[in-house]
């Protein structure tokens, strides 16, 4: 048996799907976004934690203008101001009125999704200086939203440092369905059993 969290999984899934498919990946960022956020990280092979994980959801973050103009405090029942509470799937219902898979489009809460999310690529990025950032979950099923975020973290990061193309930097799974959590706990397991 190993045990780690979710996400944890996840992130080490991912380094072992992208290496076997020819990939160096040492250090990787997996963030989900979904109902919560949460992130694991990668480097030089081993998990970033000392007595628990790395709680990145609650990093707080600069609201967006239209957050603050219309007063959103976002949904964290803990926080006001992480990136949780701006960020996680319920605070698109939150903002609208709407759950976030019929939300058209055009909405301009995409933005401020996008706006946030971004927020997290550059503190991982100044934070951990990873091969890759993986963005997973059900908020970034959408590859508009996929853009989006790498257009902002453009913008955000604006050339401070080096980072690979934005295409390759900033992705999302490459094991589809959630499949790199399983993938991870599967090697995981395997690197215990002797």
């Amino acid at each position: 048996m190993y045990f780690t969290t979710d996400v944890n999984s996840s992130a080490y899934g991912e380094v072992v799907a992208r290496n076997n498919a020819g990939g160096r990946i040492e250090n990787l960022v997996y963030y989900t976004i979904g109902t919560g956020i949460g992130a694991g990280v990668i480097q030089r092979g081993e998990f970033i934690g000392g007595v628990g994980h790395p709680e990145m959801g609650h990093y707080y973050v600069a609201r967006h203008p239209m957050d603050i103009e219309k007063e959103f405090n976002g949904v964290c029942p803990f926080h006001k101001g992480c990136l949780e509470g701006f960020a996680a799937g319920p605070s698109l219902e939150a903002r609208t009125g709407i759950r976030g898979e019929n939300i058209e489009l055009n909405s301009p809460v995409w933005d401020v999704q996008a706006y946030y999310i971004a927020q997290a690529a550059v503190n991982a990025t100044v934070t951990f200086r990873p091969d890759v950032i993986v963005f997973g979950g059900g908020v970034m099923a959408q590859q508009h939203m996929l853009d989006r975020v790498r257009e902002k973290f453009t913008s955000l990061l604006n050339g401070y440092l080096p980072v690979p193309d934005v295409r390759d930097y900033i992705v999302t799974p490459a094991v589809a369905g959630n499949g790199s959590a399983t993938l991870g706990n599967f090697v995981l397991a395997k690197s215990v059993a002797k």
